[in-house]
């Protein structure tokens, strides 16, 4: 059929890192671009279309396949698209160290927003991008001290004595059971127990294991407080990549008193 007779397929198109997507129509992947890189003033010789969602490359075979009204993003010579992973990848650079415009916008878009899922991604994004993970002291961050002693004066402290109050109470647990041991055994597991206790205390019950600032072999997280879920006991890893920082506010504080790091136990 000639390229005059044939139907004009109907595209949005937008530029690469740039969000705004205009209306384009063509009878041919050639018109497509001649036209998409007039309306962006962008020069046609080593320009390409290829599909938001994959990165696909639009060509003149794969052109009519194309349904109507597909997203395309036009790239100029040098530049890449690998579909939704560039645009995540890009949002997670801005989300590393976001500014104040993305957390306005990410409120604009919550204030406006009626879909319950959509809604549940901005206050989830919000709630992250508003912690103050790198304060430290109570008067840098005094809303993560809510219900704690006063002695506590800042994060790594209160998290060094919580780290090594739960060992201490899993000290308390392993010794208790030495009545469930059989009278034969009993005397060794004592020993054992006993041996254990003596090694943790020198240690200081190894109460830098949740000190983001202790030296990276004495602790579990990173220098910025981020704990990763090892998987369960007989697996290598966690599948699905849990991770929490208590250091960021009161909540995620209360959380991680219910995490067991060897896989998320969340008690009710």
């Amino acid at each position: 059929m000639s390229a005059v007779l044939q139907k004009l397929k109907r595209f949005k198109l937008r530029a690469l890192h740039n969000q705004k997507k205009f209306g384009v129509a063509g009878r041919s992947c050639e018109e497509v671009l001649r036209k998409g890189c007039l309306h962006l003033q962008l020069p046609v010789p080593g320009s390409t279309l290829c599909l938001y969602e994959d990165g696909t490359q639009l060509t003149g075979d794969y052109f009519w396949s194309v349904p109507d009204d597909s997203e395309l993003v036009l790239l100029t010579a040098g530049q890449t698209w690998q579909g939704y992973a560039s645009d995540i990848s890009r949002f997670l650079r801005v989300f590393q160290e976001p500014h104040a415009e993305l957390i306005q916008a990410a409120r604009q878009l919550l204030s406006d927003e009626r879909a319950p899922l959509r809604q549940k991604l901005l206050a989830d994004l919000l709630g992250t991008v508003s912690e103050n993970i790198a304060a430290e002291t109570r008067a840098e961050d005094a809303p993560w001290f809510e219900g704690l002693e006063s002695r506590f004066r800042n994060k790594s402290g209160y998290l060094r004595y919580s780290c090594e109050s739960r060992i201490r109470s899993y000290l308390r647990e392993v010794t208790s059971g030495a009545s469930l041991v059989v009278t034969e055994a009993r005397e060794e597991y004592l020993r054992v127990v006993g041996a254990m206790c003596q090694k943790l205390q020198a240690a200081r019950y190894n109460s830098s294991y949740f000190d983001r600032g202790a030296k990276a072999s004495r602790r579990l997280c990173t220098p910025e407080g981020w704990f990763s879920c090892q998987g369960p006991f007989d697996m290598d890893d966690c599948a699905s990549r849990h991770s929490i920082n208590p250091y960021s506010n009161r909540e995620s504080r209360v959380l991680f008193s219910t995490w067991n790091l060897d896989h998320v136990a969340v008690v009710s």
